[in-house]
């Protein structure tokens, strides 16, 4: 593993990402009289602008290195880790509910960590099996009442947080690893890249917002949905992507799985607030067991450091 003071503010810049990244499931509810489709367009508009206005003083050096292969990179990992998957994200919560939602995405540690396990120098699957386990335990205490509701209106959120999963793992892994590749792109340009590449397809998806827009909103409906668009963009999109990035580039692809934990955890939090209310019992416990799976992800990345010093000396 990387030096230790460096591995922390990895994992610090893991949690301060998860932090912002847990209030774009806050997003649907403040702003439901819109569509999913509505509220991602909105968000990555603002963010592909903000974006644009950071690079634009140094683009022609920003997009210097890059050619027909790392475009096509961006574009996709712009479409499974913004696009798709908040179309996705934000259709799950406004059909299943946060605490459903938030079960569902609890699972991309364990997606993550699986595909990283792999990887040449990673830390072998059975010394991540106990934080694995955790990490289990702690979503499905998360979200077993919500998956015991009948209807199809949440078998369909199930599916889309289902589908949501699948979109960000495949971008999680991917971006991690073209982090990796590209030691001549900082990992806060790589970020406002993408933002461009993002705003870009959000603006080619503006008409077909429009053509789905059912009754217009209020005035006052338009005012929240702005302001949840660009608080939306600049902290959980600009700030955060920014901070996972950094974080990307720290820590080994096997923990950067169990650092997207505290996306849920914050997602359940602000859930809380919002509903004005305390965590079950049953939630307490899943908090407990997340935590403890993240602690016990770290220790099992500090363990070959420390037994490895002997044979090098």
């Amino acid at each position: 593993m990387a030096d230790r003071g460096q591995a922390w503010i990895g994992i610090l810049c893991g949690m301060g990402a998860g932090a912002l990244w847990g209030m774009v499931f806050l997003a649907p509810e403040l702003a439901h009289d819109f569509s999913p489709l509505q509220l991602t367009v909105g968000r990555y508009l603002c963010f592909g602008l903000v974006a644009l206005g950071l690079a634009a003083p140094r683009w022609r050096r920003l997009v210097a290195p890059l050619g027909g292969r790392e475009w096509r990179a961006l574009a996709w990992l712009a479409l499974a880790g913004n696009t798709l998957y908040y179309v996705l994200l934000a259709s799950a919560v406004q059909w299943g509910g946060i605490a459903m939602t938030s079960l569902v995405i609890g699972f991309l540690p364990v997606a993550v960590t699986l595909i990283g396990s792999r990887d040449q120098g990673a830390v072998p699957l059975r010394r991540l099996l106990p934080s694995i386990a955790l990490c289990v335990a702690g979503a499905l205490c998360i979200g077993w009442q919500a998956l015991a509701v009948p209807g199809t209106q949440q078998l369909l959120g199930l599916l889309c947080a289902v589908g949501a999963l699948a979109s960000w793992t495949t971008y999680a892994v991917g971006n991690s690893r073209w982090l990796a590749r590209l030691g001549q792109v900082s990992a806060h340009d790589w970020n406002l890249l993408t933002g461009v590449m993002t705003g870009a397809q959000a603006l080619l998806l503006v008409p077909l917002a429009l053509l789905l827009a059912g009754d217009s909103p209020g005035t006052a409906a338009w005012a929240r949905f702005g302001a949840v668009s660009v608080g939306v963009a600049v902290l959980a999109s600009v700030v955060g992507n920014a901070l996972w990035n950094r974080m990307s580039r720290t820590l080994p692809l096997t923990l950067v799985g169990q650092m997207i934990l505290f996306e849920t955890l914050f997602a359940l939090l602000y859930g809380f607030l919002w509903e004005q209310r305390w965590p079950g019992l049953a939630e307490a416990l899943a908090f407990a067991l997340v935590v403890l799976g993240v602690l016990s992800c770290i220790a099992a990345h500090r363990r070959p450091t420390v037994a490895a010093a002997p044979a090098v000396a």
